[in-house]
């Protein structure tokens, strides 16, 4: 056995509180002496009494109120219209179908088509259309219908 192939142990052993004098870590257990802190489990988010962070922003706070975080309908381009079949009524039942979009989020948020690309196949569009992706439509032969 040599020394340069022991293994080594780099971990360092968890701290053992209330252990007595001896330990370094008897009576108080490294807590200092009476308050909060000391005593109990206070929060992260205790501030000390301080009126807490969320009562000091402005009003509009809360739960789905940040435009940023909310969720918006998909979007399919006119590009991926092109695997479905000539003549198609595309709508919510269609894609789902064809494995275009998640089923779940597409009845939760809804779906809308943008005129990225082209459409070389004449389809009945039954969904929210952007200007660009109606004349793309209507240009090969198409219908829009809301």
């Amino acid at each position: 056995m040599k020394l340069s192939s022991l293994k080594k142990i780099t971990e360092s052993r968890q701290k053992r509180l209330g252990q007595g004098h001896g330990s370094g870590r008897g009576k108080t257990s490294g807590r200092g002496t009476k308050g909060q802190k000391a005593k109990g489990n206070i929060p992260l988010t205790f501030e000390g009494g301080a009126l807490t962070l969320i009562k000091r922003l402005p009003f509009m706070r809360g739960k789905g109120k940040n435009k940023s975080f909310r969720k918006g309908p998909i979007i399919v381009n006119v590009k991926v219209l092109n695997l479905l079949k000539k003549g198609t009524v595309v709508d919510l039942g269609s894609l789902i179908d064809n494995k275009i979009v998640n089923p779940d989020y597409a009845k939760k948020n809804g779906i809308k088509i943008l005129g990225d690309g082209n459409l070389n196949i004449a389809l009945t569009v039954k969904l929210p259309v952007s200007k660009g992706a109606a004349k793309k439509i209507l240009k090969a032969g198409g219908k829009v219908e809301l």
